[in-house]
């Protein structure tokens, strides 16, 4: 017995912990208030995605992938309800860019994964700001870093703001 507890604790150290993927929201974002001018042009903005420093990408990393979601409205809250973009990255780290919403036609070899859900007037080919009104609705980025396989890996998630 004393023998198979050595073992394991053996194994257990060779073992190398997982990398923890941070997020940081860069100015003007806080994770607080949305803001100014970063809502839906229905709600008289011109929003883009909040730019981001992304660190403790595991070995492998080719891309960051980026669910945007309205929290606070079930149609849009999970799985990238207000768009999904695929960030190209290289390293442990990387900087991840501000890019207009309501648009496929993204700088910086960002690309649309999944365009929004939204419909209607409030439908987009990409990103869809926060366009809750200013209902104080909680947006979050769910951010998965993507291997050369093309497979969803470690995941974090932060709130980039209400609105």
């Amino acid at each position: 017995m004393k023998f198979v507890a050595t073992l394991l604790t053996a194994v257990c150290l060779a073992v190398p912990a997982a990398a923890e993927i941070k997020v940081q929201l860069q100015a003007p974002w806080t994770g607080d208030k949305i803001p100014a001018g970063q809502q839906c042009k229905m709600h008289g903005g011109n929003g883009a995605t909040p730019p981001m420093k992304v660190s403790g990408l595991p070995a492998g990393t080719v891309a960051v992938l980026v669910e945007y979601d309205d929290k606070s409205f079930q149609p849009l809250s999970s799985r990238g309800g207000h768009g999904t973009l695929l960030y190209p990255v290289s390293g442990a780290s990387a900087t991840l860019p501000s890019v207009p919403g309501m648009t496929d036609k993204l700088p910086g070899g960002v690309r649309v994964h999944k365009k929004a859900r939204s419909t209607g007037q409030y439908g987009s080919k990409g990103y869809l700001p926060p366009c809750s009104g200013g209902r104080g609705n909680r947006y979050t980025a769910t951010l998965y870093a993507i291997g050369a396989d093309g497979k969803k890996g470690e995941k974090t998630q932060i709130t980039i703001g209400r609105y």
